[in-house]
């Protein structure tokens, strides 16, 4: 399938079956993510934290995404391979394609980025050069330090009306569904049920938007040092690594 049926597939869940998505950055993680038959394979910018140790998503370069696509693309999922334009790499509609090319070239099917109508024309650049873009509004992690810290979004009816003007605006200038970050429920709900192309919801609630996408450091509870709040660990890596090491060290060691 190509990355355009993949991304056309994607946009006629709507209303269908929910989507599921979650991160990889890796190949071993993005065949067993596959075998799983998961829908989306995001190579976030979240490896910045998870990953590479820094305090946010402002420190990841292209490089660092462009190393991390082609790791995951070597599994050769069945799943869409989505991965983040990092900060500072589309600030002009020129530059975003011209990052969304080099992100394509290293085996993503499909871009994603932060913003909504100031993102407008930058999107439809890439769309018309036939890569599939996924939007991401509400929380923009990207724009944490102009913020401050992470909030959540769509608290108020006047924010709840801007965040459907971002996403008509994006929509109408391409994209095949779009992320919701850390929106209340409530609105979550409303912008899911107002646009026509499917949300993908991460901290916004249970069951708000057409989808769900998660972190796979906090799925499998591999990344100790901070949860988010919203997170729901379905294992717990970080004690079986533990206790594994430790059974190893005893066993070099001849305890």
């Amino acid at each position: 399938m190509t990355a355009q049926q993949k991304a056309a597939s994607l946009q006629a869940r709507k209303g269908n079956r929910p989507i599921t998505a979650l991160t990889a950055y890796d190949y071993p993680t993005a065949r067993l993510l596959d075998e799983c038959g998961v829908d989306v394979l995001l190579v976030g910018d979240s490896l910045g934290m998870v990953v590479l140790g820094f305090p946010d998503t402002t420190h990841v370069t292209l490089d660092h995404m462009l190393h991390h696509v082609a790791a995951v693309a070597r599994a050769h999922p069945k799943a869409l391979v989505l991965g983040d334009l990092p900060i500072r790499t589309y600030d002009t509609p020129a530059q975003a394609l011209e990052t969304a090319e080099k992100l394509v070239a290293a085996g993503a099917e499909a871009v994603k980025l932060e913003g909504g109508t100031d993102q407008a024309e930058k999107i439809r650049a890439i769309t018309r050069a036939g890569i599939p873009v996924v939007g991401h509004l509400g929380m923009l992690p990207q724009s944490v330090l102009e913020e401050g810290g992470y909030r959540k979004k769509g608290k108020t009816p006047e924010q709840a009306d801007i965040l459907l003007q971002d996403a008509r605006a994006i929509i109408e200038a391409g994209v095949c569904a779009i992320v919701l970050e850390s929106v209340v429920p409530a609105t979550a709900r409303l912008l899911s049920e107002s646009i026509e192309v499917p949300t993908i919801g991460i901290g916004c609630g249970g069951f708000t938007c057409d989808g769900e996408v998660a972190v796979i450091t906090d799925l499998l509870g591999s990344f100790p040092w901070f949860v988010p709040p919203f997170a729901i660990p379905e294992a717990d890596v970080a004690t079986v690594t533990r206790e594994a090491v430790a059974r190893y060290i005893r066993r070099v060691s001849r305890d």
